[in-house]
């Protein structure tokens, strides 16, 4: 074999990703389990794009069956901005702000691939960020890059859990890194005080409660008292990350300045945000991940927002 785990990783650096770590593609039984029964008690809400292929998240070599090895790589995300940051009185996911994290990962991700090929030729290997059956969190601590806290995130020692990840898995074996074994959530418990909806368990979350899920993956109008939950966000939810020692302490402002806010987000007044139009929706989050929510879905969350916002007063 002409290249080293040591050469993929300074390719994956120079592409200014933070974090990288390498696994060997394996069943990992207590992950498979803990998905089956994740599902089993629908915490999944409507979500059956996940339920439909979990053979494939369960085992890695159900998606990519010649698998052998998976890069799995961290990017910071962290603006050093916070919600107070916002002039309008919604509240606004910070992933969201700059552009779509998924193009900007896979173009870096792609640069890498392409180098590893150019030493082996004859070598397959597939580029992931989230939207593929693969369960990354479970990949990137198997990598070394940190643990999975208790509001269900990736946690690392150096940047938190502001941090995106993605993978590469290749079809041949590499020199490995041992997984991150440690749990340094210790007897913390912040992230599942402050949820104002209960939607945490330790290492837990029922997406039905999520106001993430709610924001940006429930279609349609709200049911029963979900419109009641949103506590001003209008799109996905920070508050279990904000309140998290780890990225209280360590947080790091990042250097990719695709996702640092645009001016609208930091600028526009609730005024504003409740009179966008679809045209205007269209303009201001091209190359954004708020398309995932449709105009409709943030048109609704506005409108939900202001609705309880009449009813307090």
């Amino acid at each position: 074999m002409n290249i080293s785990s040591k050469q993929i990783k300074q390719w994956v650096l120079t592409e200014g990703f933070q974090k990288v770590g390498i696994a060997s593609a394996k069943l990992i039984p207590h992950a498979q389990f803990k998905l089956k029964e994740w599902l089993q008690i629908g915490n999944h809400a409507s979500m059956e794009w996940i339920k439909k292929r979990e053979k494939e998240r369960g085992d890695i070599r159900e998606y990519f069956p010649e698998a052998k090895s998976i890069i799995s790589v961290g990017l910071n995300y962290y603006t050093g901005f916070s919600q107070n940051a916002l002039s309008s009185a919604y509240q606004f996911s910070n992933y969201a702000w700059g552009d779509d994290y998924h193009i900007v990962m896979k173009s870096k991700l792609f640069k890498v691939l392409k180098k590893i090929k150019e030493q082996e030729p004859n070598l397959k290997g597939l580029v992931c960020v989230d939207t593929s059956p693969i369960m990354e969190k479970v990949w990137a601590q198997e990598s070394g890059l940190g643990w999975q806290g208790k509001h269900t995130n990736l946690i690392t020692r150096d940047y938190g859990s502001w941090i995106f990840l993605g993978e590469i898995i290749l079809n041949i074996e590499l020199e490995t890194d041992p997984p991150f074994d440690e749990d340094l959530c210790g007897t913390c418990t912040a992230c599942i005080d402050a949820c104002p909806t209960q939607a945490l368990d330790e290492y837990q979350i029922d997406s039905r409660k999520c106001i993430s899920y709610l924001t940006i993956e429930h279609r349609g109008k709200f049911e029963g008292e979900d419109d009641k939950k949103l506590n001003r966000w209008i799109y996905g939810c920070d508050i279990c990350q904000e309140v998290c020692p780890w990225n209280e302490k360590f947080g790091q402002r990042t250097n990719e300045y695709a996702f640092f806010p645009r001016k609208e987000i930091l600028e526009w007044k609730s005024e504003q945000w409740n009179a966008i139009g679809e045209e205007g929706f269209r303009k201001l989050f091209r190359n954004s991940t708020v398309k995932r929510t449709k105009y409709s879905g943030l048109k609704r969350n506005i409108e939900s927002n202001q609705l309880n916002k009449k009813k307090e007063i």
